[in-house]
């Protein structure tokens, strides 16, 4: 795949539209290809790890790429919409496969509800990430490295407890512990991420994971 090349800083800042435009395209068009391929992974993996190819945690997992790869050259703006724009991606990626590729993707409504969701969880994670590539000072690195790996404890609270699936849960438990461990900078900033992670894994069960049950039901 050839690389896509992201405006540097100085051209986002006074390049106007154009610029910011090729970066939230770029990110928009790797989000629909990504959004397919969770789609097919479905497929691939076996009983239930294929929820988790198109988990909240994996997709919003790629805003936070996103935003980390933009923070090198972008600000936290850019970070945000380009977040926006790869979230938006994959679920037209997704259910655009899902009803073209396969039998359909049957009521609007969760179509619906996902892309409401990636217009809160791509612009917050966009930001996470640049505050982990780029923040100034512990407090805002740990807050946007925190807000990341509480994902994967929310998929890991999800899939003990309302699931029963253990295996899959150890799994997002174990990236839950990896992600503060492998990516925080200092072993000070790991044990604050860690700790900050556990209530933004509740806070996002509560928020993410209960209003979609009510809505399945």
């Amino acid at each position: 795949m050839a690389a896509t090349a992201i405006p540097d800083e100085p051209a986002v800042r006074s390049g106007g539209a154009g610029a910011w435009g090729a970066a939230v395209a770029a990110a928009a068009v790797g989000g629909v290809l990504l959004g397919v391929l969770t789609n097919l992974a479905q497929g691939w993996l076996p009983g239930g790890w294929n929820q988790l190819a198109n988990s909240g945690a994996v997709w919003s997992a790629v805003a936070f790429v996103g935003g980390a790869v933009l923070a090198r050259r972008g600000t936290a703006r850019l970070a945000a919409v380009g977040g926006l724009g790869a979230e938006a991606g994959l679920v037209v990626g997704y259910y655009g496969y899902a009803e073209f590729g396969r039998d359909g993707m049957g009521d609007l409504l969760f179509p619906l509800v996902w892309l409401g969701m990636a217009c809160v969880a791509g612009p917050l994670f966009g930001v996470a990430g640049r505050w982990w590539r780029r923040g100034e000072g512990v407090r805002v690195r740990v807050a946007g490295l925190a807000a990341f790996a509480g994902l994967f404890g929310m998929e890991g609270v999800t899939a003990a407890w309302d699931l029963h699936r253990a295996s899959q849960a150890w799994a997002c438990f174990a990236v839950f512990a990896l992600v503060p461990l492998l990516m925080a900078r200092t072993h000070r900033e790991r044990a604050f991420t860690l700790a900050a992670a556990v209530p933004c894994a509740i806070v996002a069960y509560a928020i993410v994971v209960l209003p979609l049950q009510a809505v399945s039901g």
